[in-house]
């Protein structure tokens, strides 16, 4: 949000006119301008009393040449800059929004997914600035804008080219004390490191609304910078690790920018949802219940095979012989005994009034069969020894003696087992 202008601010800049204040730094002040068109445009303005300060206006023209080089993604790129007249200024994109600093005292410390996309959105900048060659040096949330866009990160007036000659910190203490990392303050040659240790700090302060080594007295900050531990709330998880770590004294340890955007943005392993546990189990289940009902059917379709038959249901032998029967037998078989070597039985004789002749064979018993066993009267009537007298009213009759005509059974008649389950009239 701009301020009104105050009596000393200019009212125009080469063609473009002030409208109102956007901020104030170590090197000038920042405006709110306004072009022909009727857009609006960011202008930095060198401070009146560094006009005659070589060094200042070396370091003025620098900024401008290392914010051409970052990608524009991460910064307000720079549109037009005046470095050769008698006030130089820098005009850059501007950008709608209060700074995090602004935002978090007004609104509180940032929570949840706001705070993750503040996260990767910084840590991306500071990657790209990285991979232009450029060390910002002054990290921290005044120069952080939270545009309609994702945050901005801008100010690049005490950057340095990381292939520029003595990186090592000199002169004067440059920067806010509060995210200054240790090498900075010692005197230490500075890398990016030191961007990824002012990066921790301002995940802090955005997450609790303090710095990690406090705000107060220029002194204590610097001690606590140096010697104690940082303090750390409103993180957990994933952030708090790369937080904590971004803060080690010793600037090897810290992750890179890139280091922390890969960690950031990559995706935790997940666990499958109840709904799909609870489909998965059952698709277990019901494959288990069909591999026992095909493991039954099996077993039940052995057991039904009479004994020696072969898995495809054709016999490949004749039945056993039926223990009952005599050890040799006859050259030449009577139709009967040949069905009964088939499985089947041989029709009765018509008992007569006074005594029932016995059968000319035995009846063998079928193997393997699932129908109930004989009864008594039945075995009875399969031995060759006559049985007494049955009791008329006990005694079903016997179905009428018959005669098989020549030729049968036919040649092609099947040798093998017959279903169980039917009946055939003719041969039952």
């Amino acid at each position: 949000m701009s301020q009104p202008l105050v009596e000393d601010d200019p009212r125009r800049l080469g063609p473009y006119d002030i409208v109102g204040r956007l901020g104030e730094g170590g090197q000038g002040v920042v405006y709110l301008g306004r072009t022909a068109s009727g857009g609006q445009v960011a202008v930095k303005l060198l401070h009146h009393g560094l006009l005659t300060d070589s060094d200042a206006r070396a370091m003025f023209l620098r900024e401008a040449e290392i914010a051409r080089r970052v990608a524009r993604f991460s910064t307000a790129p720079v549109l037009h800059a005046d470095l050769a007249g008698q006030r130089p200024y820098i005009v850059s994109e501007y950008v709608p929004g209060p700074s995090l600093r602004d935002l978090v005292r007004v609104e509180g410390p940032r929570r949840g997914a706001a705070l993750d996309r503040l996260a990767i959105s910084t840590a991306t900048a500071l990657a790209a600035i990285h991979r232009a060659g450029v060390l910002h040096r002054d990290f921290k949330p005044a120069n952080i804008l939270m545009g309609p866009e994702g945050p901005v990160v801008i100010d690049f007036g005490i950057a340095r080219a990381l292939d520029a000659p003595g990186t090592a910190s000199s002169g004067p203490l440059m920067g806010t004390p509060s995210y200054l990392a240790p090498e900075q303050l010692g005197g230490a040659p500075v890398t990016e490191a030191a961007d990824i240790f002012a990066w921790g700090v301002t995940m802090v302060f955005a997450a609790s609304g303090r710095p990690a080594f406090g705000m107060d007295s220029t002194p204590a900050v610097i001690n606590r910078i140096l010697n104690q531990k940082p303090v750390i709330s409103g993180l957990d998880g994933l952030l708090l690790e790369l937080v904590t770590a971004s803060l080690s004294k010793d600037p090897a340890k810290r992750p890179s920018a890139d280091d922390l955007v890969a960690r950031l943005t990559s995706l935790p392993a997940r666990r499958p949802a109840r709904g799909r546990r609870r489909t998965m189990i059952m698709a277990i289940a019901g494959s288990t219940a069909a591999a026992l009902l095909v493991t039954g059917g099996v077993l039940l379709n052995t057991r039904d095979r009479p004994a020696g038959s072969s898995p495809e249901g054709h016999s490949t032998s004749r039945p056993p012989v039926p223990t009952t029967a005599p050890a040799t037998a006859p050259a030449s078989l009577s139709p009967q005994t040949r069905q009964a070597e088939r499985g089947t039985s041989a029709p009765a004789p018509r008992p007569s009034s006074h005594a029932r002749t016995p059968a000319a064979t035995t009846r063998p018993a079928r193997s393997q069969s699932p129908v109930s066993p004989p009864t008594a009267q039945e075995h009875r009537r399969t031995t060759s020894a006559p049985d007494p007298e049955p009791s008329p009213t006990k005694e079903p009759a016997a179905p009428p003696t018959t005669t098989a005509p020549p030729g049968w059974p036919p040649a092609d008649w099947p040798t093998g087992p017959f279903n169980t389950w039917t009946c055939i009239p003719s041969v039952c």
